[in-house]
């Protein structure tokens, strides 16, 4: 016989379609008292719904006042034995309902991490098969997955999200011969990592930014530019002009602003001071002195003509 079929061989009632136990729907009151247990007074509202989970087996739903749990239910389940009258409390939990105010989707840590996140104390391990960072060793040696901590850092170590390497290399392995050399790094940036920092940089202090379409010169050609090393100071370098908008930052060679240390400014065309006597302007001079002047008399009409010519 199959468990979906009872004793007596008659096949189960779906639980779409269960009918919930008489002595069981009918604890209303025992259920309220679970709830009201469970809960702060005066939190658990009124009786929302009652249905069946199974043979005798019901849970009760009462509306939930509880301040910043907008649509979530108290559900209490009771059941009883078989040809017993006496019923039984199974479990209490707060529910959400259809229209419950649900917290958003949990995002681990390492995905919740933002630039700027980190404080004082605060430590950020890598994975093992981080994309950005390969080994900075040709040899033998596997890096370890992460970085070894001073005795200060470990105190403020969360041993749930890292774990304390403790890396002593031999004299006769390559990691030793680094450790003499200076080189101190298991790990070094991948290419897909030099990537992503290029990215994030040039679009900061990149060309396209509108302090660089402004600018009268690339940071290529200012001497306030301080190269990077390796293949990064091929695009980008160090801006070192205390009053430039970048200064401490990473910059692109095509970067600039109006600190480049090659700026001029033009001086002003000098203006002549204005003229004592204006020597421009045009003055009237008459033909004929004025009549009262005495100086000529009226010209005689009448009088002939000599023909001089």
């Amino acid at each position: 016989m199959s468990a979906a079929t009872t004793r007596s061989g008659t096949p189960r009632t779906p639980r779409a379609t269960r009918i919930p136990d008489r002595l069981c729907a009918e604890a209303v009151d025992l259920a309220r008292e679970a709830a009201e247990e469970a809960a702060a007074p005066g939190i658990v509202g009124a009786h929302v719904d009652v249905v069946a989970e199974g043979d005798r087996v019901v849970t009760h739903y009462f509306e939930s006042k509880e301040p910043g749990y907008r649509g979530w239910r108290w559900a209490v389940t009771v059941t009883r034995a078989s040809r017993a009258k006496n019923i039984t409390l199974d479990e209490t939990v707060l529910l959400p309902g259809s229209d419950a105010l649900l917290a958003p989707e949990w995002v681990p840590w390492s995905e919740r991490l933002r630039p700027g996140d980190m404080g004082p104390g605060d430590l950020l391990p890598t994975e093992e098969d981080d994309l950005r960072l390969e080994p900075g060793y040709t040899g033998e040696d596997a890096p370890p997955p992460n970085s070894a901590l001073s005795e200060e850092l470990t105190e403020h170590l969360d041993v749930e999200d890292a774990e304390i390497v403790t890396r002593v290399p031999s004299r006769t392995t390559i990691a030793a011969v680094a450790e003499d050399l200076g080189m101190r790094r298991a790990r070094v940036l991948s290419r897909y990592g030099l990537h992503l920092a290029a990215d994030r940089w040039d679009e900061a202090f990149g060309p396209r930014t509108p302090m660089a379409q402004a600018a009268p010169a690339t940071c290529e050609s200012c001497a306030f530019l301080v190269p990077l090393a390796g293949s990064l100071k091929q695009g980008f370098g160090v801006c070192a002009n205390e009053f430039a908008p970048a200064d401490g930052r990473v910059v692109s060679l095509a970067y600039g602003c109006g600190g480049h240390s090659e700026a001029a400014i033009m001086p002003t065309p000098p203006r002549p001071a204005p003229p004592v006597l204006d020597s421009m302007a045009t003055d009237a001079f008459p033909l004929r002195p004025a009549k009262d002047s005495g100086s000529t008399t009226d010209p005689d009409d009448s009088s002939e003509d000599l023909g001089h010519s």
